[in-house]
């Protein structure tokens, strides 16, 4: 015997198999848990969103009004001290005071000498804070020079921007002392500002993550309180079409949920009552049919006995019933003989419905036993065989005898001949086709063939056939394990086609497994059945009474 490593393709298959499975059976358990994180998240990155952009407004409100203010006072107390027309060593001295104050911000001041020349001081000398370092629109609004009224008290005033440069957010202000005096402009980096908001970022992003775990968690635990019922009400449901008519459900809480499980037990009480009624009244009609068949074989023996007599007489030379009298003796033959056919037929019935009915298996040439079969019954001049000897089969020969006088028969009763009976080998198995040349099925006839005392026509409820001879003939195929079809050929004409396993021993085994109580009975079976058969051969088919069901004119 080969092994496969788990890890393997089968074990990967059967590995997503049962992981698309699992999917499928939580899918309702995935949905609330997808919803319940989508709100989270939706929740969460708002609330994050909201905070960070509060926070963030306030602290480069907080640092830029700070730095706003000290860069004004500056302005005003050292810049404003300087002469008109200073010169490049004052305003130099002076920038450096002033970026000197607690912010700690970069200056530029810009004057004219008394030359005119326009002379620069910057708080980090020749290499630090530049004129060229400051927007353009930023030193336009600052030079520009406002009407004074009454809703503007000054010329000039303080302006501010924000740029970024290489990646480090920076505040740029700029204002001119009222008056006559240089201008000023500062350059303050907020990067400090800036790592503090990555900060608050990060921390709102991992609170955000929390909030999303958090709520998978809580999501997994409300769709286990609330599905738990959900799927032991699937379980139970399962059960109950399994057969366990007796499955029950814990009912707790007052919820709707509980409200369903109640309902649920009252809805299994109520089948689990009308079944056991009805496999009752079942039991009943079965016992009565059986009992009525068994009951009826003794009278009918004994008139069995008395027809022969008179079939004997109305053969003999002798001439020894009145002419008047024989259509009516006649009628009483044929109808003995239907009516012990039929007491046969629901005898046989009430063994399969009872679980009785035993294969006695023996290895048969199936050709051969068509032949016999038809032999039998003197139908070699209706019926073209197409089979090579040679195809053997582990069968009950007698009921296969039964399934084919009850397709032949039908086919020759309602299809017209020429019969053909073709068998074919398959794997495992052996096809028999009995082909009539007939006008066929009709269609609304076809799915009720096979069905007990159906007869297609109800112009003829008085026809030879009781409507069991293709019902019993599918039940012989069912026990071998094979299977009966009908159908209509393309050529014309109704196929009946018999399939059944080169080897029966199986189902035989697990039908005698049903029967190991059954005793004597089946031996009793057995023994009336073979009576059976010589019944059937000595009255030329009349097995096949079923037939009625294929509807032909």
């Amino acid at each position: 015997m080969t092994q496969e490593h788990p890890g393997g393709p089968r074990g990967w298959a059967a590995a997503r198999k049962g992981v698309w499975s699992r999917l499928r059976l939580t899918s309702l358990r995935l949905r609330l848990v997808v919803v319940f994180g989508l709100v989270a998240l939706t929740a969460a990155v708002s609330a994050s969103g909201i905070a960070y952009w509060l926070n963030r407004e306030a602290v480069l409100s907080r640092a830029q009004d700070a730095v706003l203010r000290g860069f004004e006072q500056e302005m005003q107390n050292r810049a404003a001290s300087l002469p008109e027309h200073p010169t490049q060593d004052e305003l130099q001295h002076t920038a450096g005071q002033m970026a000197n104050s607690s912010q700690r911000f970069g200056v530029l001041l810009v004057a004219e000498n008394a030359e005119g020349r326009t002379v620069y001081g910057s708080s980090g000398g020749l290499g630090g804070f530049a004129l060229a370092d400051v927007p353009e629109s930023l030193r336009t609004a600052v030079n520009r020079e406002q009407e004074v009224t009454g809703a503007n008290s000054a010329p000039y005033h303080l302006y501010w921007q924000r740029i970024v440069e290489d990646d480090t957010p920076y505040l740029v202000a700029g204002t001119q002392v009222i008056g006559g005096g240089p201008t000023g402009y500062m350059f303050k980096s907020l990067q400090p500002e800036a790592k503090d908001l990555n900060s608050l970022a990060w921390s709102l992003g991992i609170a955000t993550g929390l909030a999303l775990i958090g709520s998978a968690l809580l999501a997994q635990a409300a769709a286990s309180t609330v599905l738990k019922p959900v799927q032991r009400l699937g379980t139970a449901a399962r059960r109950l079409g399994e057969g366990r008519l007796d499955t029950r459900l814990r009912v707790s809480g007052t919820d709707e949920l509980a409200d369903l499980s109640r309902t649920f037990n009252s809805a299994a009480e109520a089948l689990e009552k009308r079944v056991a009624d009805m496999a009752g009244r079942e039991q009943a009609s079965r016992r009565f049919v059986a009992d009525m068949s068994h009951e009826l074989r003794t009278p009918l023996t004994a008139i069995t006995a008395v027809t022969e007599v008179l079939e004997e007489e109305l053969d003999s030379e002798s001439g020894g019933i009145d002419p008047m009298i024989e259509p009516a003796v006649r009628l009483v033959v044929s109808e003995t003989r239907r009516l012990n056919d039929l007491v046969e037929n629901l005898m046989e019935v009430t063994r399969f419905d009872a679980g009785t009915a035993r294969l006695v298996l023996d290895d048969v040439d199936v050709a051969d036993q068509i032949t016999a079969c038809i032999d039998a019954r003197a139908w070699l001049d209706a019926v073209e065989l197409d089979a090579e000897r040679g195809i053997h089969a582990r069968l009950d020969p007698r009921r296969l005898d039964v399934v084919l006088a009850n397709l032949i028969g039908n086919a020759l009763k309602h299809g017209g001949s020429p019969v053909r009976v073709a068998v074919r080998e398959e794997e495992d198995a052996v096809v028999i086709r009995v082909r009539d040349h007939g006008p066929g099925i009709p269609e609304d006839v076809l799915p009720h063939v096979f069905d007990r005392f159906y007869k297609a026509s109800a112009s003829r409820p008085r026809s030879e056939g009781s409507g069991l001879g293709l019902s019993i003939a599918l039940e012989n195929a069912h026990i071998h394990g094979g299977e009966i079809t009908a159908a209509n050929s393309s050529e014309g004409g109704a196929v009946f086609t018999l399939r059944l396993p080169r080897d029966a021993a199986t189902p035989a085994e697990a039908d005698s497994g049903n029967t190991e109580n059954a005793g004597n009975a089946g031996n009793t079976e057995n023994t009336e059945n073979a009576g059976d058969t010589a019944d059937a051969r000595r009255t030329g088919g009349d097995e096949s009474n079923g037939t009625d069901a294929k509807g032909h004119s």
